[in-house]
């Protein structure tokens, strides 16, 4: 498959120790040669591959020198794209390697489209589209634990289970087929109805466990959106600091602060949380602190999690009250905070509210009790223990959809065998159940899709 040249800076904008213009495609080696001048006259295209050459890029009607580079020459296929490739290393300053990427522009090469780097390698066969997201998932992940999905996933870890399944449906199928056309037995009929059952609930089964994972892959992928609420000063500010580690949110003796919702990613034992700080929820008649409450009541019905903070030092109350009334059925931890101030709480109470919920207590001002809620927030989602080296996570949304509809058209097949439903009736089911395998990994996909989902890359990847 044969594509033009494209060029993109491939490091972010801005000032830094270097930036990189990267290009790829059967001319990226002769239009980096055209601006490039090495101290020994050698000409980047009599290099051997894997190198790099120290320079300078000139402009070619000029002969003035722009910028003094290293740059690297990668031939296909050994490279990401499996064609040529040349990163040209260039100092961190933006006019500095925007007048780089402007004259390998001007001699040849086309701007990058947003992931059309990555678009690439999957055309040309070096990755599949479930290896793709995954390289997405990598640069956006927020955790170690989401870094280790998304390697596992890049190396080929789904991809490998998905085409080993696709392959046991299509050797299933071979062999319906070959029973068919080939009806000599009496007992032909009987033996393809069990090779159909075995196989189908095989694929049925080991279709469940990826996604039993699904769960847990999507909060390391996406990260948990966690809600603080609670009545105005009882400490939901302190606790968003405490968990963030930084003083991100003011914290005063003076109810109704927080008039806003304050929006910060942090690291919880490998669970990324997308913490919401929200304006104590009650009935106030200050205007602005009334929106605030609103948009809090708001981002509460979208939340994963929610931490209802109350006050050791005070009884519950019927504000309180509401709020337990408020995220009844959802996923929520009450923190019984001020641990440091007398008891006035009955914690009996807040137990039966709870209704089975944990509830830790702590004393922000002294940093007690962050441990546990740590180790309560872990467990609720994860059963204290996550376990992204030994199991093959799903964590893409359009992976979930499509293995959940993978699933449903086995469950059909094999609820046609027991009805007696003729085996080509069945085949279809089947047949549709390995398609949709397929687009998991790009094999059956549509080249909208496929745009669709390289355009949501950074440029330059």
């Amino acid at each position: 498959m044969e594509f033009d040249t494209i060029a993109a800076i491939s490091t972010p904008m801005g000032e830094g120790a270097i930036a990189i213009v990267r290009l790829t495609g059967d001319d990226a080696v002769s239009i980096a040669d055209r601006v490039f001048r090495s101290p020994s006259k050698k000409a980047l295209t009599d290099v051997p591959t894997h190198t790099i050459h120290y320079g300078n890029i000139v402009d070619p009607k000029t002969e003035q020198t722009v910028e003094e580079v290293m740059v690297s020459i990668m031939r296909a296929p050994k490279t990401f794209t499996r064609e040529d490739v040349v990163e040209i290393n260039c100092h961190g300053g933006i006019a500095s390697v925007n007048r780089v990427l402007e004259l390998v522009l001007t001699n040849g090469a086309r701007l990058a489209e947003p992931g059309e780097f990555t678009k690439r390698a999957f055309l040309n066969g070096r990755i599949d589209l479930s290896q793709a997201e995954a390289v997405m998932d990598l640069i956006r992940a927020k955790t170690d634990r989401a870094m280790n999905v998304a390697l596992g996933q890049m190396e080929g870890r789904l991809s490998k289970l998905i085409k080993r399944l696709r392959q046991e449906i299509l050797e299933t199928l071979a062999h319906v087929e070959v029973n068919i056309d080939y009806p000599e037995y009496d007992d032909v009929e009987e033996m393809t109805h069990q090779i159909l059952v075995e196989k189908a609930k095989y694929v049925q089964k080991e279709i469940e466990k990826l996604l039993q994972t699904s769960q847990q892959g999507k909060i390391l992928r996406e990260g948990l959106s966690t809600v603080i609420i609670g009545r105005p000063n009882v400490g939901k500010s302190s606790l968003l600091n405490s968990l963030v580690q930084e003083n991100k949110a003011i914290v005063t003796d003076i109810p109704g602060t927080t008039r806003d919702v304050i929006e910060e990613y942090v690291n919880v034992r490998g669970v990324p949380l997308r913490l919401v700080d929200t304006a104590g929820i009650r009935e106030t008649e200050d205007i602005v602190e009334r929106i605030g409450v609103e948009r809090s009541r708001q981002v509460l019905k979208e939340a994963d999690l929610i931490l209802l903070v109350l006050n050791y030092n005070e009884n519950v109350s019927e504000e309180d009250r509401q709020l337990f009334e408020a995220v009844r059925g959802m996923d929520y931890i009450v923190i019984v905070n001020k641990t440091d101030l007398p008891q006035q709480i009955d914690l009996d109470e807040v137990t039966q509210l709870a209704s089975g919920r944990p509830v830790v207590t702590t004393s922000l001002k002294e940093e007690k009790g962050i441990d546990d809620l740590e180790e309560a927030i872990s467990s609720l989602f994860f059963s204290g223990n996550i376990q992204s080296g030994d199991l093959t996570y799903v964590s893409n949304t359009r992976h979930i959809a499509l293995l959940n509809q993978a699933k449903q058209a086995i469950e059909e097949a094999l609820s046609g065998i027991e009805q007696g439903v003729p085996i080509d009736i069945v085949q279809i089911d089947l047949t549709r159940s390995w398609e949709l395998l397929g687009e998991i990994i790009g094999d059956a996909v549509h080249e909208s899709l496929i745009d669709q989902l390289f355009s949501q890359f950074c440029l330059g990847k």
